[in-house]
């Protein structure tokens, strides 16, 4: 399926932070709670959506084990089972500090 260039896996790249921001308003995210497959595969879905960028089922559910393995290397999440991480890291520190690093550019 081409999209005219359109590449759920480089936006995804480009916009982790924001879709975890986009994520936490419907399944919060915090520090040291639990995060399921589910969840990101559905908050997928509904974040390409948002975009007007559509995505299949089979789609959201690769993007999601993909992000979860990122997450995973950066130690970022721990795998708990296989359907769930614990979440360690803190989401507004993470924002703040693209902030403060584009105050710092600027």
């Amino acid at each position: 399926m081409k999209n005219n260039g359109f590449s759920p896996h480089q936006i995804l790249y480009d916009e982790k932070e924001l879709f975890l921001k986009f994520m936490n308003e419907k399944y919060p995210i915090f520090f040291n709670s639990n995060i399921f497959f589910r969840d990101i595969q559905f908050a997928l879905t509904s974040y390409f959506a948002y975009k007007e960028k559509p995505i299949t089922y089979k789609m959201a559910e690769q993007l999601a084990q993909d992000l979860i393995e990122q997450l995973e290397n950066n130690n970022e999440l721990t795998k708990i089972s296989n359907n769930s991480w614990r979440v360690d890291f803190h989401l507004e520190k993470q924002i703040e500090n693209e902030e403060e690093k584009i105050k710092e550019e600027g």
